[in-house]
């Protein structure tokens, strides 16, 4: 690693740590200790099974949080190159020095207007489609948020170390109950018990390919939904904003996701899909869950089929009166929005 790599390495992670400083407040007490144990983790190179020590933990923590009251209101450096220095958002120029290295950085905006920067290996390019998605391994420099993805345009960012760790967190978070559930069943296709480690290696590249077609299913909702981007910018920490990214997502799993994993048979992901239904998507289309426990109950997919092609027509024709409503009132339509779509939510019976 050559030493201008190393430079822009210290310059995302400072990137990183401003965002942080910013948006640390956004998660309750409980949720903010344990990203911030896990981040620690990632930072010190400690593998998942490693006994962390409390104590060095809690100096860590709070060398974390001084150093984010003195860099709170820095603003974002810029990243330099061999060749040139760049808007720390200029992803496309900065990939095509990184790439040709073996690298690959990505920028943008993530809930609550939240920036998000990474910079890692670039483990995989495919080109799948009109689609170019970039699959990272190993992260040298990420926030406290990881997104398991992000998509610019046709470029789709995979980023397999967050996976990775995002599916063992949901494995430990299981083992505190044990309930047999859908994280139960997805769980069953693996041996966990005897092989731990490598079935959450299959599992990680087995739901690769559900990333990626909920991505596709982002770009391509994109396409039919002008400035809905801007508009959730314009709405941040709000609840119209969980409510409009909770409708993108249920819009572009019906589109992409969902029918090609049942057009698969791909059970193993389904299951996995439905234990990480997030609690806004349950309040909003409380038939789709139905319809996956009919399913689950009968290995009838039928229902399933139907529940989502009425979640796609819905929450298409819901999103258009959306922007209706941001069209003629801008930023101000929050409550309007909030009011629509506790008016329709989808909860007929599947």
């Amino acid at each position: 690693m050559n030493n201008q790599l190393q430079l822009m390495i210290k310059t995302v992670q400072k990137n990183c740590h401003i965002s942080d400083s910013r948006h640390a407040s956004d998660y309750t007490l409980c949720i903010y200790l344990l990203k911030m144990r896990e981040f620690y983790r990632w930072e010190k190179g400690h593998g998942y099974h490693d006994d962390l020590d409390t104590d060095e933990i809690g100096t860590w923590l709070s060398a974390r949080e001084a150093l984010w009251d003195n860099i709170e209101e820095n603003e974002f450096s810029a990243i330099h190159t061999n060749k040139d220095q760049y808007n720390c958002f200029k992803t496309e120029q900065i990939n095509q020095e990184l790439m040709p290295q073996g690298y690959i950085y990505s920028a943008g905006y993530g809930p609550k207007s939240k920036a998000i920067f990474y910079l890692a290996e670039l483990e995989q390019q495919i080109l799948q489609d009109e689609y170019n998605i970039y699959i990272s391994g190993k992260e040298f420099a990420r926030d406290l948020t990881a997104p398991v993805a992000m998509s610019q345009q046709n470029n789709i960012f995979i980023r397999r170390e967050s996976l990775h760790r995002m599916i063992w967190e949901k494995t430990v978070e299981w083992g505190w109950h044990k309930n047999k559930n859908a994280m139960f069943r997805a769980m069953n296709f693996y041996d966990f018990v005897s092989k731990p480690d490598e079935s959450l290696d299959e599992m990680t590249n087995k739901e690769l390919n559900s990333v990626i077609l909920h991505e596709i299913g982002e770009i391509k909702s994109a396409s039919e939904l002008k400035n809905w981007r801007q508009m959730v910018m314009d709405l941040p920490r709000s609840q119209a904003e969980i409510m409009a990214r909770a409708i993108k997502d249920l819009l572009s799993d019906a589109i992409s996701t969902l029918p090609t994993l049942i057009n698969n048979h791909d059970d193993a992901s389904l299951h996995f899909y439905f234990s990480n239904f997030t609690h806004m998507r349950k309040e909003l289309s409380p038939n789709l869950l139905k319809a996956y426990n009919s399913w689950n109950d009968n290995n009838d997919y039928s229902k399933l089929l139907s529940a989502i092609n009425q979640s796609g027509d819905h929450w298409f024709d819901i999103s258009r009166d959306i922007l209706d409503l941001y069209e003629h009132h801008g930023a101000q339509c929050s409550n309007q929005i909030e009011s629509l779509v506790n008016e329709n939510k989808l909860g007929a019976s599947a």
